[in-house]
């Protein structure tokens, strides 16, 4: 990303945090140790809180990205290109007679990937900007520091059984213990984003098991997901609690038990 710092870490001596650990914070790469001393220093920071905060929601945006349709090359394109490899292609069997030309099908295969991989580029790049937008006018006089804005909630179902189908990221279920760190990280890496109701099928039947354990219904999830927690099946909704990488986890059985598998606070200060 990038090592700029920013504010002071909410550290007395004023020391400041890099761009970088705030990634690594944010991505759950430090160790618990790590982690439970930069929190505190974190939410004391506005400038290191809002580049927290953009991250959340630029890993929030890139999620939703899973259900999009990817547009083909246009064809009149494709077709410029291979006509541009293969003149190529003949230019150097004709200069260099003998020598190990690259064939016309792995060419085409090169562009793909080259095209793929720049896809990628594309998308870390909306990432870096998302932050430069957040944090340069952070921190100095009376002005308000900028806020990310949560990324755009999931639409609502249509009445009745509208919500029928509702898209899966077919990873199947997420194996979890209840250790925090390990739910944590999960939370922000493997389940924020996520639109997968699993055998409950239903936004509708969610909120009904959701309500039964004890959870406002009326609250959408950051993400949803079939899941095993210590090998017990059960499906696992996200949700904000207001505070920075704070999250609760409520995690209800397929039969829709009114007691919950797992109902907890985790992330920073859970």
């Amino acid at each position: 990303m990038t090592d700029e710092f920013r504010g002071n870490g909410g550290a007395a001596d004023g020391s400041a945090l890099s761009v970088d650990v705030l990634a690594d914070l944010h991505a759950g790469a430090l160790s618990e140790s790590e982690a439970a001393e930069l929190w505190p220093r974190v939410d004391a920071d506005p400038e290191a809180r809002a580049v927290i905060e953009a991250l959340e929601a630029a890993q929030a945006d890139l999620g939703s990205l899973r259900d999009e349709p990817v547009e083909p090359m246009p064809a009149d394109v494709a077709a410029r290109i291979d006509a541009a490899i293969a003149d190529e292609q003949r230019t150097r069997e004709q200069q260099a007679a003998g020598t190990n030309v690259v064939s016309l099908d792995r060419a085409r295969s090169r562009r793909k990937k080259q095209g793929i991989a720049a896809g990628f580029v594309a998308v870390a790049a909306a990432v870096v900007a998302a932050v430069a937008i957040v944090v340069p006018n952070l921190g100095g006089g009376d002005e308000t520091p900028g806020v990310a804005q949560p990324a755009p909630s999931e639409q609502s179902e249509q009445a009745g059984d509208g919500d029928a189908g509702a898209p899966s990221d077919g990873s199947g279920p997420l194996a979890l213990s209840k250790d925090n760190g390990e739910l944590a990280s999960a939370a922000m890496n493997s389940i924020a984003g996520v639109r997968d109701y699993g055998p409950l099928e239903t936004k509708s039947r969610l909120d009904a098991c959701v309500q039964a354990a004890g959870a406002d219904p009326s609250k959408d999830p950051a993400g949803v997901r079939p899941v095993t927690i210590d090998g017990q099946e059960a499906v696992l909704a996200l949700y904000t609690t207001g505070k920075t990488a704070q999250f609760r986890m409520v995690a209800v059985s397929p039969d829709c038990t009114s007691a919950p598998v797992l109902d907890r606070v985790v992330g920073a200060g859970g």
